[in-house]
């Protein structure tokens, strides 16, 4: 029994090593043909966390324990599962919404409203503040209408151009 509980020890930590260095490669080569499967407790993290703790709870609870094989193999079943849940609660949980970009593409700009921070001519280029998830992003913006825009006006980014230029129109609050 003893070593059933020393194969899965050095098994599930073989598995979170391999995986933790190797987890990108062998997942771009998978890309997505287990997605079917996607259940939260079947993440790699907590299916090594739990055959790993199996495993070591096996070995002390049968080296420190006068407990019988079947007691152990139980004992150690439910120690896994709460140290899975553990993991789950106190590490996977919170870490799946930490990877969010901050990034964005200029394609995702019409439709997003800002400000003028520096006047734009009727023929010429001014620059708006747009306020986005990130934080605040400064553009060379020209006016749609062919209109001055002075400082401090509401505008909405109605188009954008190849070089990086957004084309804006003046915020009409009145419709609002």
């Amino acid at each position: 029994m003893e070593t059933l509980f020393w194969g899965c020890f050095v098994g599930g930590a073989l598995f979170a090593v391999i995986s933790a260095v190797l987890g990108d490669l062998i997942g771009s080569w998978l890309d997505g043909l287990f997605d079917f499967m996607s259940v939260d407790f079947l993440k790699p993290v907590i299916s090594a966390s739990a055959v790993t703790s199996f495993g070591g709870a096996g070995i002390l609870l049968t080296r420190y324990t006068g407990l019988g094989p079947a007691v152990i193999v139980i004992a150690s079943i439910l120690i896994a599962g709460l140290l899975s849940v553990g993991v789950y609660f106190a590490y996977v949980k919170p870490m799946e919404n930490s990877e969010n970009s901050t990034g964005f593409s200029n394609s995702e700009l019409p439709g997003k409203m800002g400000e003028v921070t520096v006047p734009i001519p009727a023929q010429g280029y001014g620059e708006i503040m747009i306020r986005l998830v990130a934080g605040n992003t400064i553009h060379i913006a020209s006016s749609w209408d062919r209109k001055d825009i002075p400082a401090g006006t509401s505008v909405v980014v109605v188009d954008t151009t190849k070089e990086g230029t957004v084309q804006v129109s003046e915020l009409d609050t009145g419709s609002l």
